[in-house]
């Protein structure tokens, strides 16, 4: 950071660019463009990927809102498919049955996979669905830095994979961050004039941009970081472990891995139908929890004008209804994790 400083520059320099190489050669892909935030990495890759105002972008609605966000700041409409109740991520099946109908209004143009809480989504499947029926697929990695499907990290698999850097995620930095990554020329070189106002060279616009630019300082404290990250996960998936052996045989779901895949355990998610009850009494006890998320995107006022009603995705309400999340962070020593097992245990007992 004092180097950045003495250098007077701080946005678009050597930190930026060095880590735009890092990361990429972290990821296992050609280009990494460095952006603002993970929204804009999303909103961003959709427009380098050619999309068309008023297009459809099939997603999730069991996220939070930038993921939707981002569809609707790139011009289209977001369309939400259901998930599966092990893994929280994107059915296939579902995704595939959306387009056989034919979709709705106005033509669909990509698929945003999310992988989500760290756990990849089943990028396979997805991928024959989409390449099908001439769909790019955009990946939301915003929580799974380092996650692994089948040998490659994600990000890597499809067209474009779109990074988060907020403070609290498994890689982040001292503010707002973002990055996309591809393995395409073309959609690189877009990117890169998309985030700074569509220009070729200073002053000179070729195509409608937005300012959206890593700065220096985020980018230098992320390269240190990025050196760490590997190590940070193997500590949550080895919490995540003692927390899944000590809760064994109680009555409620603890995340389920896939096959050949990695889950870098962004957070510890079990799903239980006294979800509110047990909160409270961790609450008490003075433990910490989180609801990701409560209220599903489809059943939000913002994407009313969709449509949308209860019962529309059963699976993603379950999951919203029933998800807790327990305390996951590298630093989380083993008695709080017995601490916090010997409370659930005692709730169930109670």
């Amino acid at each position: 950071m004092s180097a950045v400083l003495r250098s007077g520059r701080f946005i678009l320099g050597e930190e930026v660019a060095a880590f735009e190489r890092e990361f990429a050669a972290y990821c296992g892909t050609a280009h990494g463009v460095g952006v603002a935030s993970g929204t804009e990495a999303l909103q961003l890759a959709l427009m380098a990927c050619g999309l068309r105002p008023l297009d459809s972008v099939i997603t999730v609605a069991n996220v939070s809102a930038p993921t939707a966000a981002a569809i609707v700041s790139a011009g289209a409409r977001p369309v939400f498919v259901d998930v599966d109740l092990d893994t929280h991520t994107m059915d296939p099946r579902k995704l595939e049955e959306y387009l056989r109908r034919g979709g709705g209004p106005g033509g669909v143009s990509a698929v945003i996979p999310v992988h989500l809480y760290g756990q990849p989504a089943d990028m396979d499947p997805i991928l024959h669905v989409a390449r099908e029926h001439g769909l790019r697929v955009i990946e939301d990695a915003c929580q799974a830095h380092g996650t692994e499907y089948k040998g490659r990290r994600v990000g890597s698999i499809g067209d474009a994979g779109c990074f988060s850097f907020y403070p609290t995620k498994n890689l982040g930095a001292y503010g707002d961050g973002g990055m996309v990554v591809t393995n395409d020329d073309a959609v690189a070189a877009e990117l890169r004039m998309l985030r700074s106002y569509g220009e070729t060279v200073k002053y000179r616009n070729s195509m409608h941009g937005i300012n959206s630019r890593l700065d220096e300082i985020q980018a230098a404290v992320l390269r240190v970081k990025l050196r760490h990250l590997d190590r940070w996960n193997s500590v949550r998936h080895f919490h995540a472990t003692l927390y899944s052996g000590r809760l064994k045989g109680l009555d409620l779901e603890t995340p389920v891995e896939r096959r050949d895949a990695s889950h870098i355990y962004h957070l510890y998610v079990v799903r239980t139908a006294k979800r509110e009850s047990l909160q409270v009494w961790l609450g008490e006890r003075g433990i910490g929890t989180s609801i990701h998320y409560p209220l599903p995107l489809h059943l939000q006022q913002a994407y009313e004008e969709l449509g949308y009603r209860k019962g529309d995705l059963p699976v993603t309400e379950r999951c919203c209804h029933e998800v807790l999340s327990l305390p996951m962070y590298p630093e989380l020593s083993g008695e709080a994790i017995e601490y916090v097992c010997d409370a659930i245990r005692a709730f169930e007992a109670s």
